[in-house]
């Protein structure tokens, strides 16, 4: 036997001997990749279809609120929050349908739905947004504290005028004109004079009124 057939015959039993102890291993690691990369394929086509079926709920839920179909709206508001908790279409529904009930005045479940969609918000901005809007809801319940509670949860930074403002509506409804005058002006110093002009016009309507002096008592006579 010359010895590069040898060689070749040596390197074919090394490759033969490491097959027959390691062989086994070598099978169950590459059936383990295959199901891996199949699992992963599945989860991803499970987790598509998920976010899909939760914006059909979501789609189903602004029609009824434009039809004015409050039973349609809760039937498809209640498979959101149980079934898709974990999209953002349920936290989205859940606004969507306190946004109705405080068109409709009805305050106590719209306060109830924010709370809800606040909780299961992933995303900060939403998260803040649905914070603020549960917080207007709040003072207009009478329930100051809890705005301001609520209010404290928010990022620096995040909606800094429109949350100064609430928080200067809670502490007003407090009876705290001190503090509220001092968060008006907070507000107002976060808004763009020319491109807030509204916003600013309804602040320094707040202020304008603070500043106001009492109205004399009926009946008083003028010194």
């Amino acid at each position: 036997m010359a010895f590069e057939d040898y060689d070749q015959y040596e390197q074919g039993e090394q490759v033969r001997k490491w097959i027959k102890e390691n062989g086994i291993a070598v099978v169950v690691g590459v059936l383990l990749a295959l199901a891996l990369i199949f699992g992963w394929r599945q989860w991803q086509a499970h987790k598509a279809n998920h976010e899909v079926q939760a914006s059909s709920q979501f789609a189903v839920i602004q029609n009824a609120v434009q039809a004015d179909n409050k039973q349609a709206m809760a039937a498809a508001l209640g498979d959101l929050q149980k079934n898709y908790a974990d999209t953002a279409y349920a936290a989205l529904g859940s606004a969507a349908v306190a946004e109705y009930d405080v068109g409709k005045n009805d305050l106590k479940p719209a306060a109830q739905n924010l709370q809800w969609a606040v909780s299961h918000s992933k995303q900060a901005a939403l998260k803040s947004l649905f914070t603020l809007r549960l917080a207007r809801v709040l003072i207009a319940q009478d329930q100051a504290q809890q705005a301001l509670q609520e209010l404290g949860g928010i990022p620096s930074g995040g909606y800094a005028a429109l949350s100064a403002e609430l928080r200067g509506d809670a502490l007003l409804k407090l009876g705290k004109s001190g503090e509220a005058r001092d968060a008006y002006q907070q507000a107002m110093a976060k808004l763009d004079k020319d491109n807030d002009a509204p916003a600013r016009h309804a602040l320094q309507m707040k202020l304008d009124n603070l500043t106001q002096p009492a109205a004399a008592p009926t009946g008083a006579k003028a010194q």
